[in-house]
């Protein structure tokens, strides 16, 4: 073929050079994107490594400053806290979510004295505590109460914000909650208590690693089809969605990550607000396992991963690679 018969437009020149592909890139991903979750155990001392979770721990709340630390360091800009709640505290009635010296209230208090310029979000749901493992109170059948259940959200979210949370985020998926704790927020003065709504989670086979890192795998009682999400649906994302931002969500957040890549864009072509999602246990584990494997290589997966989340449409994402990815992007 003659120069003079190609097209004019060659889209390979502007990849030719990485100056040039750095200059023409349409998104950028940076340690400020990253949320870290990290769980916490009761003890002095501990570091308790998670199996099905290879390269994460659960934390003793002395050793929390360390890792708050680690995160301002890298750029990081918030830690979410999850609670191993010990078997003894879970009870039907959730009672320990409303302790305000409990695990997470603790954890809380302890980043916060570490680096207390460090964003600081807290799961407000009833799974971490309650002797059945779902998310809310249930009755004599074994379904779960919603209006009962979202009192308490209300009333753990309080505690949280009063042990020093910067973003409650209710996970539970009862209808209502965002309203009732908005409200509950207000009337004790935390008005600058973001609430991280999980608008969009689904009901969904990625999360069983989260549950060893909580203690909850074998607890729960039947499923938790009747409250998350049909993994079949997508419209209906859009209105919870919708509810959510009504009641008075700041920031929304579509769960799990990778495998709901289209309800972020809707919901983010849709609404135009903050949406993260939330990259989860199954997600980590299966880079990992294709890592261990020489599938893939670990890091590559990860920052492709990571960047197709903001290319959807995300301000962020919760990950459990958080620290890892930091240090790839220079934090």
């Amino acid at each position: 073929m003659s120069p003079a018969s190609f097209p004019a437009l060659r889209l390979r020149r502007t990849r030719s050079a990485a100056w040039s592909r750095a200059l023409v890139a349409e998104h950028a991903l940076t340690p400020a994107d990253l949320i870290w979750p990290l769980f916490i155990a009761e003890g002095e001392g501990a570091e308790e490594p998670i199996s099905t979770l290879p390269g994460v721990s659960r934390w003793s709340v002395d050793r929390l400053g360390e890792r708050a630390r680690e995160a301002r360091a890298l750029g990081i800009p918030c830690v979410a806290l999850f609670p191993n709640t010990p078997p003894a505290l879970r009870s039907d009635d959730a009672r320990e979510a409303l302790n305000p010296d409990n695990l997470i209230c603790r954890a809380v208090r302890a980043v916060k004295d570490a680096a207390p310029d460090l964003g600081v979000l807290t799961d407000v749901a009833l799974d971490p505590y309650t002797a059945h493992g779902h998310d809310g109170l249930t009755d004599e059948t074994g379904d779960v109460r919603n209006d009962v259940t979202v009192e308490i959200l209300a009333r753990q979210a309080l505690v949280q914000a009063e042990a020093g949370a910067d973003i409650v985020a209710p996970s539970d998926m009862m209808d209502g909650r965002v309203g009732a704790i908005r409200s509950a927020l207000e009337q004790e003065g935390h008005v600058n208590v973001q609430i991280m709504a999980y608008a969009a989670k689904y009901a969904s086979a990625f999360y069983g690693p989260f549950r060893d890192a909580v203690g909850s795998r074998g607890l729960l009682k039947g499923d938790k089809k009747s409250y998350q999400m049909d993994p079949a649906n997508a419209a209906e994302a859009l209105r919870e969605v919708a509810l959510d931002l009504a009641e008075g969500a700041d920031t929304v957040m579509v769960k799990p990550g990778l495998p709901y890549l289209d309800i972020v864009r809707r919901v983010k072509e849709r609404f135009d607000v903050p949406v993260f999602t939330y990259q989860v246990s199954g997600e980590y584990a299966m880079i990992e396992a294709a890592a261990a494997a020489g599938a893939g290589d670990r890091d590559a997966l990860l920052l492709e991963t990571l960047m197709a989340f903001k290319r959807a449409g995300c301000s962020g994402v919760l990950t459990y690679h958080a620290p890892v990815a930091a240090r790839l992007l220079g934090g």
